[in-house]
């Protein structure tokens, strides 16, 4: 890692202490490093889920761009494509599916298994540096999976150096037409072998997205598809890593970061203490919680309704704090089926169903599963984040 480099604060902050009971019985122990005339206010958990909502930007004024949205969040799970093309456009300003897929097959931004052995959109500028980051850490995850396939470094480089030539003058490949390529080289790969060899070679920063080919993801070359750019030593990187972290999903725990980046505890700490300057905490029921200084963002009128998808970052980025999710559950709530409807409905941040479109001719329908009644004001607002479900597939909505 090398010898350790402080980032410098941008502002001057006062050491402040509360002490008192907040009113969702959740105690607040200590204050620290809050800007000069801000309101000390204590933080409960209804308070975290609304600074998250604001800094995550599903609440509050949207960025302008597809590009703008990753490259705030440093790295978006996007498994599940067409769903995480959502998750982008509901922080944007006005953008549309056929926006977002636009600025996917010009590069714009990019998916690559990078951060933890799954899909994400990561946005150019950025995605060297994450893999300086990250590369190790899910080469080290997936060990045994390399070791089971037989993949060795031999293997994986003599399937880089083909990925490589094959990929040659802007050529780009679908899996299949991959694995053909390796098949010609007398490489036998199929299922999770290609799959294992095709995600090393991607976190070797050889390949990365292309444009789609009708419904068909394909692959790229990460040279073609991204400037040289001078790049960060391993300090920065993780010095940036980490604030970006903190600054997009705080308030988060030093744990929540570890669950989401796949780092180790040592390497987060570490990153941690090169930021904290930047960065205010405090102390929520035992936890200490790290974020950016204080928004300014007032809270909308309640009920505010947002549909977000199953992998969505405000559900994903969390691991010790993720029962910030979830409301005290009322006596009354109802069974929900998880397993069909995995995508969240959140009432003013909080979770209180799921739900789930079918697409139809010339119309989306969004089935829902609430855990309790709604009100005629939280229907209205249901009403709403559906209506903006439709307005970004372009298409007329009806809701079961």
């Amino acid at each position: 890692m090398g010898r350790l480099r402080a980032i410098p604060a941008s502002r001057t902050a006062d050491n402040c202490l509360a002490d008192r009971l907040a009113p969702d019985r959740v105690h607040v122990t200590r204050v620290a490093l809050l800007r000069r005339g801000a309101s000390l206010r204590c933080m409960d958990s209804q308070t975290i889920a609304y600074r998250r909502l604001h800094n995550q930007h599903l609440w509050g004024p949207p960025l302008e761009t597809p590009e703008d949205v990753v490259r705030s969040l440093a790295a978006m799970q996007s498994q599940e494509f067409a769903y995480a093309r959502w998750s982008v456009a509901q922080r944007a300003n006005g953008v549309t599916a056929s926006v977002i897929d636009r600025a996917f097959a010009e590069g714009a931004i990019l998916r690559i298994h990078v951060i933890r052995p799954t899909w994400h959109f990561v946005s150019p500028a950025d995605i060297r540096w994450i893999l300086e980051i990250s590369a190790p850490r899910v080469h080290a995850l997936n060990a045994f999976q390399y070791r089971q396939q037989g993949i060795d470094a031999s293997l994986a480089a003599r399937a880089n150096g083909l990925f490589a030539r094959s990929l040659e003058r802007g050529r780009q490949l679908t899996r299949t037409e991959m694995a053909t390529e390796l098949q010609s080289a007398g490489i036998s790969a199929g299922g999770i072998k290609l799959a294992c060899l095709l995600m090393h070679a991607e976190l070797d920063g050889v390949i990365c997205s292309g444009a789609l080919r009708g419904k068909q993801h394909t692959y790229a070359l990460l040279a073609d598809r991204v400037p040289k750019a001078k790049p960060l030593d391993r300090d920065e990187a993780l010095a940036e890593f980490t604030r970006r972290y903190f600054v997009s999903r705080g308030p988060a725990t030093i744990k929540d970061y570890v669950g989401w980046s796949s780092l180790t505890v040592t390497m987060a700490k570490t990153g941690l203490e090169m930021v904290k300057a930047q960065l205010e905490h405090e102390v929520v029921d035992g936890r200490t919680y790290w974020f950016a200084a204080t928004s300014t963002n007032r809270r909308p009128k309640s009920p505010v309704v947002n549909l977000v998808q199953g992998y969505d970052e405000y559900v994903m980025s969390y691991s010790q704090s993720r029962d910030v999710l979830f409301r005290p559950e009322p006596e009354s709530a109802r069974p929900l089926d998880r397993t069909a409807f995995y995508h969240s409905i959140l009432l003013d941040g909080r979770l209180i169903g799921h739900w789930r479109h079918v697409l139809e001719k010339n119309k989306v329908v969004i089935e829902t599963q609430l855990d309790r009644p709604f009100g005629a004001r939280d229907k209205q607002a249901l009403k709403v984040a559906v209506e903006q479900y439709g307005a970004f597939l372009e298409l007329p909505t009806t809701m079961l």
